[in-house]
């Protein structure tokens, strides 16, 4: 299994970002999907997280109302589209694979992670 985020850059506070992730080697069809990100010298964050048909969402208090995540199972690909970015969601953000169908903001819960991709919001 390979999975490999896409989609970072820098972009100005206000600004959106959609990340991919690329994954390989797995069908998605039957496992939840999880956001993270990690900023420097903090611990991993969970984002948010959408069951494997795609019917429950769950998001941090952090990026409710913000960030949407989805997933396009015909293409194997999560997302997550960013808007209203602030300097605060500076981070490095990864995609997670967990082996349950549902599954909760919890790094234990994710079996395969992905190389990340940056994220700096920045003026």
């Amino acid at each position: 299994v390979q999975l490999q985020a896409s989609g970072g850059g820098l972009v100005q506070p206000g600004g959106s970002l959609r990340l991919s992730c690329a994954a390989s080697g797995f069908i998605l069809d039957y496992n939840a999907i999880g956001w993270f990100r990690q900023a420097p010298g903090k611990e991993r964050e969970s984002l948010a997280e959408i069951s494997r048909l795609g019917g429950s969402t769950h998001y941090s208090d952090s990026v409710k109302g913000r960030f949407t995540i989805s997933r396009d199972n015909a293409e194997s690909t999560p997302l997550l589209q960013m808007n209203n970015l602030k300097p605060e969601d500076t981070a490095v953000y990864y995609c997670a694979i967990s082996p349950y169908g549902v599954a909760g903001p919890y790094v234990a819960e994710f079996d395969y992670w992905g190389q990340g991709t940056q994220v700096t919001v920045s003026s």
